[in-house]
């Protein structure tokens, strides 16, 4: 018990410090993930002349490996691009583009699962292509594959801990230094590790409540 007091409930003040860091990084990499999951599925779809484009990306993101992104995103496009300036944001950018292109698979299945019926039954009313996207489509397959997209969120948070090999200080980050000083990596983490459990279990089960909830609002059954 002295142990645990000593390495991380004494240490719990720089453990909470990390854990807030990886909760941003997450956060944000999730945002990315979405928004350019989503277009590249919609310039898949929609945007013939890009298709090809999109394609390449999206299994580029899917086929390399997320430490081989990273130090892509943060020593090689600096160079090119002249960005990302920072690690932090080298650390969200990697993360966010290796889901988008998971994501960006996940999206084209929920749209077509849609029933060529239900598309048809919004032309037959005088509604435009984009409204019917916009008013059936894409609400009904972001709520077929909300538990989907929820799980990618728990693998970026797995993913996350890669970030501290840039010295983004993470909660992995602020573990390994506390190793790294007492030298008694046991308590550490396994503490850590509880903790990043904790985690993704309060996401996975905010997520599903959330997606069971709009189901049940919009007529869809939970799963």
């Amino acid at each position: 018990m002295g142990n645990w007091e000593r390495l991380v409930w004494n240490q719990r003040g720089v453990l909470l410090q990390g854990l807030m860091v990886t909760v941003e990084v997450c956060l944000i990499a999730f945002v990315l993930a979405v928004l350019g999951g989503l277009a590249l599925c919609l310039v898949r779809m929609y945007m013939r002349p890009l298709k090809p484009l999109a394609v390449l990306l999206t299994e580029f993101f899917r086929a390399t490996p997320i430490f081989v992104q990273l130090m892509w995103v943060t020593y090689v496009w600096p160079e090119i691009f002249g960005w990302p300036n920072s690690f932090f944001t080298a650390g969200w950018v990697a993360l966010g583009l290796q889901s988008s292109g998971y994501l960006a698979e996940t999206f084209r299945a929920g749209i077509e699962a849609v029933p060529r019926g239900h598309r048809e039954a919004g032309y037959s009313v005088g509604m435009s292509p984009v409204l019917v996207f916009g008013r059936i489509v894409l609400p009904q397959s972001l709520l077929t594959v909300a538990p989907s997209i929820v799980n990618q969120f728990t693998v970026i948070v797995k993913s996350s801990t890669l970030v501290s090999v840039i010295t983004v200080q993470d909660l992995m980050f602020q573990a390994l230094k506390l190793v790294n000083v007492w030298y008694e990596p046991i308590e550490i983490l396994t503490a850590t590790a509880g903790i990043y459990i904790g985690f993704i279990f309060l996401v996975s089960t905010a997520g599903k409540m959330l997606a069971d909830m709009l189901r049940q609002r919009y007529g869809l059954a939970a799963a």
